[in-house]
This record gives C-alpha cells, sequence and structure tokens, in this order.
C-alpha cells in the first residue's frame, strides 16, 4: 500500500512539472529570445512624475485633478468632461473610430494609462508633458471649447474648487485667465500621472524566466507563447513596440491612409512637431517647471519631411481593451491589425527607413498566436475606475 501512495504521489508531482499536452509546457525559448522577452520588463517601472508639473505628486493636486477630470463644467456648455472620451471602463479610452466632443473629430482618444510613462502625448506628439496635453481638449473649439477665462469664473464661483487651487497652487492661485488656465491642466495632470495598470500575463511569465522558475513560466498558455516567439523574432514587432510599454515611444509610418475628407490630409508628426515647437506650454516655455535635462527632448527634437504622414507607435499594454485601432479607428479589431502587418502594402510606405515592414505571410494558426499573445498584456484592473486617496486637500475644504 505504501508503495502504491509513492507511486501515486510520484506520478501527480510529474503531472504538475510536464502538464497536459495543452498546458503547462514552455518552449525551449533560446538565450537570445529569453534575452529579448527580459527586455519588456519588469513592470511596473520606476515611479514617474508629470514633466515639468511643479505639483505632481503631492496628494492635494492628485485629488483635485481626479475631481476635475470629471467635471462637466469644465465645459462652457456643461456637457463635456474629460472623461467624456476618457471612460475608465474603456481603459480610459472611448471606444470610437474618432472621438466626438461638440463636433466628431479626425483621431480618437488614446488610453490614458501608463501615459504618465510615455515621451509625447497625442497621435502626433504635439505635446511633451500631460498638464500641456490637457490644454489642447480643454481649449479646442471642437472639443471642450472652454477658456482660462472660463475655468477662472467656474472656480472662482465654487468656494470648494477655489480652496482646492489655493492649497495646491498658493497664492500663485487663478492669478489671471492663462494662470487658471495652465493650472487646471496641471491638476489634471497630477492626477492622470497615477494611473499606471497593474501586472498581466505576460508579466508573470516574464518574470518567471528572470528568476529561472521553468514551473511557473510554464503556467502561460501555449498559443502566448508561440504568438510571444513570433512578436520578437520572425514577426518583428518588437523593433518598434519593445521595453515595458511595448512601445519605443516614437512615431512611424505603417502604411496606412490618413484622409481626414476627401482633399484632405492629416499630417501626423510633421504637424506636431510644428506645433510643439510653437507652443508656449512646452518644457520650455515659462510655465514648465524642467530644469537641465529634463527638457532636452523638447529642445533637441527636429522637424523632417519623412514626419509628414508618421503617428505614433502607442503603447500594447491593455491593447485589446482599446478597439478601434490606429489614430482614426480606421482596423475595427486586433485581428485587422495582426491581418494589416501580415499582408502590408509596401508602396503606401512613403517615410524613410521603414524597410522593416514587410508582408509576413503568416499562417492563420500563427496569425491566432500572435493574438493569443497581446490578448495576454493586459491587466485585471484596467477596465476599472482607479481609486485615488482624497489626500488632505478634501478635509480641509467645503465638500
Amino acid at each position: 500500500m505504501v508503495g502504491v501512495r509513492a507511486l501515486c504521489a510520484g506520478l501527480a508531482a510529474l503531472l504538475l512539472l510536464v502538464g497536459s499536452p495543452a498546458q503547462a509546457t514552455l518552449l525551449d525559448f533560446s538565450p537570445a529570445e529569453r534575452q529579448r522577452i527580459l527586455q519588456h520588463g519588469p513592470w511596473p517601472p520606476p515611479p514617474a512624475l508629470d514633466a515639468g508639473n511643479a505639483v505632481a505628486g503631492r496628494p492635494e493636486a492628485i485629488a483635485l485633478g481626479q475631481r476635475l477630470f470629471f467635471d462637466v463644467r469644465l465645459s462652457p456648455d456643461g456637457t463635456l468632461a474629460c472623461v467624456s472620451c476618457h471612460v475608465p471602463s474603456l481603459a480610459f479610452a472611448d471606444g470610437r473610430p474618432r472621438s466626438t466632443g461638440r463636433e466628431t473629430l479626425a483621431r480618437n482618444a488614446p488610453s490614458l494609462w501608463n501615459a504618465v510613462h510615455q515621451r509625447w502625448y497625442g497621435w502626433d506628439g504635439a505635446t511633451d508633458s500631460l498638464w500641456s496635453q490637457a490644454i489642447g481638449p480643454l481649449t479646442h473649439a471642437q472639443e471642450m471649447a472652454g477658456s482660462g477665462a472660463h475655468l477662472r469664473a467656474l472656480v472662482q464661483g465654487d468656494a470648494a474648487l477655489a480652496c482646492r487651487f489655493r492649497q495646491v497652487f498658493g497664492a500663485d492661485a487663478l492669478r489671471d485667465d492663462e494662470t487658471a488656465l495652465v493650472q487646471t491642466a496641471q491638476a489634471l495632470g497630477a492626477w492622470v500621472g497615477t494611473l499606471v495598470s497593474g501586472r498581466s500575463a505576460f508579466d508573470r511569465f516574464r518574470d518567471a524566466l528572470a528568476r529561472g522558475d521553468a514551473r511557473a513560466a510554464a503556467a502561460y498558455p501555449q498559443d502566448a507563447q508561440r504568438g510571444l516567439r513570433l512578436f520578437i523574432g520572425r514577426a518583428r514587432c518588437a523593433t518598434c513596440h519593445t521595453g515595458p510599454m511595448f512601445s519605443n515611444g516614437e512615431f512611424a509610418d505603417i502604411g496606412v491612409p490618413f484622409f481626414v475628407r476627401p482633399g484632405v490630409v492629416d499630417p501626423g508628426r510633421h504637424g506636431g512637431i510644428t506645433a510643439l515647437q510653437a507652443s508656449r506650454f512646452n518644457l520650455l516655455g515659462p510655465y514648465s517647471s524642467a530644469r537641465g535635462d529634463a527638457a532636452t527632448k523638447t529642445r533637441h527634437v527636429e522637424l523632417q519631411h519623412r514626419n509628414f504622414g508618421e503617428f505614433k507607435v502607442p503603447s500594447l499594454r491593455n491593447v485589446a481593451l482599446t478597439a478601434p485601432y490606429l489614430h482614426d479607428g480606421q482596423l475595427a479589431t486586433l485581428a485587422d491589425v495582426v491581418r494589416h502587418y501580415d499582408q502590408i502594402n509596401l508602396e503606401r510606405l512613403h517615410a524613410d527607413g521603414e524597410r522593416i515592414l514587410e508582408p509576413l505571410g503568416l499562417s492563420e494558426g500563427e496569425r491566432g498566436d500572435l493574438l493569443a499573445f497581446l490578448q495576454t498584456l493586459t491587466s485585471p484592473n484596467a477596465s476599472t475606475r482607479p481609486a485615488t486617496p482624497p489626500g488632505p486637500g478634501s478635509r480641509r475644504c467645503p465638500a
């Protein structure tokens, strides 16, 4: 009897190690493949603060920014708030091909998750910080159509908001209309900068590889492992979608039409650099607290002809939640995205240096494996509204 029990225990242990054919098997990733996989972590990265934002990281600024994010009074007609286009249950995107403010826009709202870890903001990189990015939708005629004068009057007419602004910005609070606009944006940037999504199934797999835990790594689905091997290898996705954010933080021409309407094209990065350099709200401007190397990226960005029609390489974290895809929602599903790269039309590529993109000739099974891998980049908390502590500001001001 003892021998039978020992035999059963040994078989059970063996099953735990090797699993069934459908589970608990680790592919024979080469040392080079493992190294490329490890480059996509660890997650979360070291904490970061909104660039050039003197109040970033302060609890009272974060609490004020959260309050403002959901406040429709930021738009003069009281119909739109930041949350109108950045919906928590949709990974802080809006699920539309093109976002809708007061009118339908040329592009869609990207997810705000992990935005503090990006280099540039907007599909064209027209801004270099979270707070400067917020100024655009607050004031754009097709979006919230607000102004510094409106925001200043709103806050001065609300005792609770005015108290919170004074707590955050002190004697300088609401000094003039433009200051009121910038301070509203900086509070928003402070809160959005806290939106860092949690760990995904990929992160658990990656970390298991890093510590040499083959048994834990083997729990990662087989199709996702095969998709990951394609992603870092033959499909060359990781050339641009690299690092812990699964993005190189830059811009690329991927051979998609960029017509807004007949006869009108979206200039993409070319227009973004032009706007960035002209803005008084960039990291080199009078409202930025950036010092030394913090504004190097803005100081040295250079406009080139090749930038026309380039758009941001988005982070792939939580990508399964942010359909439709591309800057204007041209591709409805992740399967469409994979198919686009698999069958890319090289004649549509116009920028220099994009020869890394070639038709892949994937099989149906390989396309399915890539999709399975992309699904594992989603964090469990990415479709829920994060809870932010109210901070000291809400305890000392009127409700």
